[in-house]
């Protein structure tokens, strides 16, 4: 018997209002770019791959797609850069055919490219934004790029500075034709790391706005559900409503919801596959839960109280700032407490894996669950 399924659940509405979204023809404006962020596992970036990047080649778009979480060794600069190096490749003949006919001021662009296919870098004459344009006249096309975990890229400063470059090619491009001729799209797996390329007059895209993007629901569950039971005896079958109660138990996430459900499948008895998913789904639940309540327990005073400030303050977390020094001093229960110590504390969360800080210096937590468990374990 066999007890799982290639199921593949496509959401081909979602994808192309975010494609008309980036045309400016959509509820909402993203002519600016798209910038989506979702807690991980969530099926995020299989919607990328399955429905969003077909989306858009569907509408003749040349389409570049990035994770900045693919190598974590490689630096997110020369991700991007490789990533759009390798799409350029892909046009070799063409941009060769450009060098050689292509109006006076084309000719260093394409014909530095031409001569540059077999390596990762671009040339040091050229830009961003001169490599993304050739791109757009040598597919005759507009680009889409489409950068998934981007928040990494402010992990370094050629990183940030990658993504002030994109944003500069977008300014470029997008300019005075009034046809678009490159889209971006941004995702991450924390609202509020995300938030650190849009919230600021220094930050890459200020102005722009995060979207969270919307987790699987009911018809996924459902779908799931009904290509589950043809494997399962006609007498023992899992009911719709009893899977989506297991998936919002582990945080609507695809992965857990199948490793579930065949273990259950395999070694449950008849009729009492409802309750052992419920009780299978709250044991996932508990053990990580419980896995970070045990990280909490080792941390230091100091440690425990600036992990809880920045979940309190969320995206508005300044580390130094007057109410987060307050906040440190009167959950320690003293009067002042020193930067040292609060740096300090900051440097250990972050070798703990806890806490993720950009390269100019702002801080946010690694995993976003981490909030959704304190909070919850605040009210319990």
């Amino acid at each position: 018997m066999r007890t799982t399924t290639n199921l593949t659940f496509h959401r081909p509405i979602l994808a192309t209002s975010y494609c008309d979204s980036l045309e400016g023809h959509g509820l909402t404006d993203g002519r600016s770019g798209l910038f989506l962020a979702a807690p991980r596992r969530t099926g995020k970036s299989t919607f990328l791959r399955e429905d969003l990047l077909p989306a858009m080649l569907h509408r003749g778009w040349t389409c570049i797609y990035v994770d900045l979480w693919a190598d974590r060794s490689k630096d997110p600069a020369w991700l991007i850069t490789n990533a759009i190096k390798t799409k350029i490749g892909s046009f070799a003949n063409v941009i060769s055919k450009i060098a050689k006919t292509s109006r006076l001021e084309k000719i260093n662009v394409f014909g530095a490219l031409s001569l540059n296919f077999e390596s990762l870098e671009f040339p040091k004459e050229l830009t961003l934004t001169d490599a993304l344009e050739a791109l757009t006249e040598a597919g005759k096309a507009p680009v889409a790029i489409v950068i998934d975990e981007a928040q990494h890229a402010l992990s370094t400063q050629a990183g940030i500075d990658a993504m002030f470059a994109l944003k500069a090619a977008r300014d470029h491009l997008n300019q005075g034709s009034g046809q678009q001729k490159l889209f971006i799209v941004l995702t991450g797996s924390n609202r509020d790391k995300l938030a650190h390329l849009v919230l600021k007059r220094t930050q890459p895209f200020f102005g722009s706005q995060v979207t969270r993007f919307p987790l699987l629901g009911k018809d996924f569950t459902d779908a799931y559900t009904d290509s589950v039971n043809p494997q399962l005896a006609a007498n023992n079958q899992f009911s719709r409503e009893d899977v989506f109660e297991a998936f919002k138990l582990v945080g609507h996430r695809p992965e857990m919801l199948r490793n579930i459900v065949a273990e259950i499948a395999l070694n449950s008895g008849a009729g009492h596959l409802g309750e052992d998913l419920k009780n299978g789904a709250e044991e996932i639940k508990e053990r990580m839960w419980g896995a970070m309540e045990s990280e909490l327990a080792e941390l230091s005073d100091s440690q425990r109280v600036v992990l809880e400030t920045i979940i309190s303050q969320g995206r508005n977390y300044v580390p130094f700032s007057e109410t987060s020094m307050r906040t440190y001093a009167s959950l320690l229960k003293q009067k002042k407490v020193s930067i040292p110590s609060i740096q300090s504390a900051l440097d250990a969360l972050r070798e703990k894996g806890l806490v993720w800080r950009a390269a100019y210096g702002d801080y946010a937590l690694e995993d976003e669950s981490l909030a959704n468990w304190y909070k919850a374990r605040m009210k319990g």
